[in-house]
């Protein structure tokens, strides 16, 4: 016989919503966002949720399926790996697991985000970069991929609902890119900004005025010049899938992972801090600065252990994801 043994993050079935309610009353917003209280980071947690709405999915296996390129990018992939990022200090995690249990809120509040990417178009795609300096400029990916000098890193991934993996990027410092457009002295912060389609991103479509889209994230213009904050056009070895951010993303790796904003159209330098998403939505539950920390729990859940994808082993939690080399020093406490 088989038994279902509840674990700390699963939601109540008392407190799930039927779907045929969902779909055929559109929430007003400040029910939703009471609703996201009990439910934002757990509602999803189970690979087993659904969520398509009657949307096309896609039957190709996460991880094997060709993502979308344009015919001139370079052999970039796989890159040379950054001897500073050589390994994890654990196992690398399986590309089918890391493919099948993403989030990407625009498409799906379920982890198995990759059913839902198949109308998303990330060709041809440019990010422009502006504000507080002194050679604002619109990068196409021929640009980026014929200018930016590109490597591999291994880096740990952890995300505030206590899940992690480990997995190898391709890209390039995020510095490197925002030299190339001069920042001003008075620029502080950098603001980043993600898509608006709703007409290829169902679940954006389906939440238009209960949420502040589209995605946006920000960090200190300290952190965004830091050398651990990466832009990743690929994974494994391969150009990004589109559950993972298609075709450029940020990674942060000791940040949790919702700051690692998917999918850039635009960057933005500014002297204030840019308002962010989840940060707007609930800022009691997901602060602006988000480092990793093992001793401030989340209101709803601690945060001294995480598990992994794939296996469920679990871990300590480390103090900025391990990574209190590189960034530790931009923190006073």
């Amino acid at each position: 016989m088989n038994y279902f043994v509840r674990r700390p993050w699963d939601l109540p079935q008392r407190l799930v919503t039927p779907e045929d309610v969902y779909r055929q009353r559109k929430l007003h917003r400040r029910e939703f966002l009471t609703w996201l209280g009990l439910a934002t980071g757990v509602v999803g947690l189970s690979t087993g949720c659904s969520d398509s709405g009657g949307e096309k999915t896609s039957s190709q296996s996460p991880a094997t399926s060709s993502p979308e390129v344009p015919e001139s990018v370079p052999n970039i992939y796989p890159a040379a790996r950054n001897p500073n990022f050589k390994d994890y200090g654990r196992a690398e995690t399986e590309p089918e697991d890391a493919a099948r249990y993403t989030n990407f809120y625009e498409f799906s509040t379920s982890k198995s985000t990759y059913k839902f990417v198949a109308n998303f178009k990330p060709t041809p795609w440019a990010i422009e970069i502006g504000g507080l300096c002194d050679r604002p400029g619109k990068f196409d990916l021929d640009d980026l991929h014929k200018q930016m000098s590109f490597e591999e890193r291994a880096c740990r991934h952890r995300c505030v609902e206590t899940w992690a993996m480990c997995v190898p990027w391709t890209g390039f410092p995020l510095r490197d890119l925002l030299k190339r457009v001069e920042p001003k002295a008075e620029a502080k912060y950098v603001g980043f900004t993600t898509f608006d389609r709703p007409d290829e991103a169902t679940n954006m479509a389906r939440t238009q005025g209960d949420f502040p889209w589209p995605y946006t994230e920000g960090l200190t213009i300290a952190e965004a010049t830091n050398e651990l904050a990466f832009i990743a056009t690929g994974i494994y070895g391969k150009p990004l899938p589109k559950q993972h951010g298609a075709p450029i993303r940020l990674v942060l790796p000791w940040k949790y992972g919702f700051k690692s904003i998917k999918s850039i159209v635009q960057i933005t330098l500014t002297d204030k801090p840019p308002a962010t998403f989840w940060n707007t939505v609930n800022p009691a539950e997901y602060d602006f600065e988000a480092n990793v920390n093992p001793t401030i729990s989340h209101p709803r859940w601690s945060q001294r252990t995480e598990w992994m994808l794939g296996t469920r082993e679990r871990h300590d939690t480390v103090i900025y994801n391990g990574y209190g080399e590189y960034v530790a020093s931009m923190y006073k406490s």
